[in-house]
């Protein structure tokens, strides 16, 4: 077993000399959820709760949590913090938060990203307690981490299916145990299909811009029962970051917006084209038809779709009208194409 780096040879706590290292790029990624009710999320998702800007307000608790994580962890580094990006999601019943924190220096940022999680989720709970004092804030992990000697880290996926069953196991004990009373929850049924939206903005990601196209399609996929993560924003010179980000968990969908021009910076079709294993090509297509009915210059977009594994990714223009037209043009393929990725019936193959 490796030693404790912050424990000495005697036993005691000690605070690990970083002087010898050298300067990398470190960046690290946290998750955790506020486990609620389903009309608790409903309101925060339409921003409805007396407390007004829930979600902003516990993104910039995130951010002033992370920079303040050597004042509230004894033994961490003070850090000059280069980027703090928290986004929240929603599932029936849970309020997602993924924290990602970077900076430049010779430690690692791990407590900073699940200090960021922790202070945005104990946030949320202090602005639904008046709806929902039984809410929960759980399941705060690291999800990955870059930089310095050991490069990248990723949390195993069968360690993630156990933190997803632990959790389950709680849910059921916590209803066996009150089966006589009466719940403000619905009981959770059949697993639900998990998307991920990505937006490739330069702007969006500096902050110099408020992107409106991840919203809209976070909002439609969670109206179709999806379990939404993001939207994740990267710049576009980092979009092939972004879809490694979204790919991290295997989802069944992930739907990009932005970066699909012919502009010098538009990069979305190659990095996507890179990580599939088949195209879709008619999907693409009837995406480029349906905008050019209404918008001529829609035929610029070069956005494709197509498999990673058993992931659907399907890109989208960055505007408005052009996520509307993409989500009309896919609402009616996209149960059957998850249907048939998944393993499903292959009736209506033609």
């Amino acid at each position: 077993m490796s030693e404790l780096s912050h424990v000495d040879r005697e036993g005691r706590a000690r605070m690990v000399d970083v002087s010898t290292k050298n300067d990398t790029t470190r960046i690290a990624v946290a998750a955790g959820e506020l486990r609620t009710t389903a009309e608790v999320v409903g309101l925060v998702r339409a921003d409805d709760l007396p407390k007004a800007d829930v979600l902003s307000t516990a993104r910039i608790a995130g951010i002033g949590g992370a920079k303040k994580t050597a004042e509230l962890i004894p033994l961490c580094h003070q850090l000059a913090l280069s980027s703090v990006r928290i986004e929240f999601g929603f599932t029936g019943t849970a309020i997602t938060i993924e924290a990602t924190v970077k900076t430049k220096g010779p430690t690692g940022v791990e407590m900073e990203a699940l200090t960021a999680v922790a202070v945005a989720g104990l946030t949320l709970h202090d602005m639904v307690k008046a709806v929902d004092p039984a809410a929960t804030l759980t399941g705060v992990r690291l999800l990955t981490k870059e930089g310095g000697k050991r490069g990248h880290w990723t949390r195993e996926a069968d360690t993630e299916q156990r933190v997803s069953a632990h959790r389950a196991g709680e849910d059921h004990s916590a209803g066996a145990a009150q089966a006589s009373m009466p719940s403000a929850e619905p009981e959770l049924g059949r697993a639900e299909r998990s998307a991920v939206v990505l937006v490739a903005s330069t702007g969006a990601a500096a902050g110099t811009r408020t992107d409106t196209t991840g919203p809209i399609l976070a909002e439609w996929l969670a109206g179709l029962g999806f379990s939404v993560r993001g939207p994740l924003i990267y710049a576009d010179a980092e979009i092939v970051l972004g879809l490694s980000d979204a790919l991290r968990f295997e989802p069944a969908l992930v739907i990009s917006t932005g970066g699909t021009g012919p502009s010098p910076t538009d990069a979305t079709p190659e990095a996507t084209l890179a990580v599939l294993d088949r195209e879709l090509p008619g999907v693409a297509e009837v995406i480029r038809q349906r905008g050019t009915a209404k918008f001529p210059l829609a035929a610029l977009s070069r956005g494709v779709a197509g498999l990673a594994g058993r992931s659907v990714i399907v890109n989208l223009p960055g505007s408005p009208g052009g996520v509307e037209d993409g989500i009309a043009a896919l609402e009616p393929l996209l149960d059957h194409l998850l249907t048939q990725v998944a393993g499903g019936s292959d009736h209506g193959d033609n």
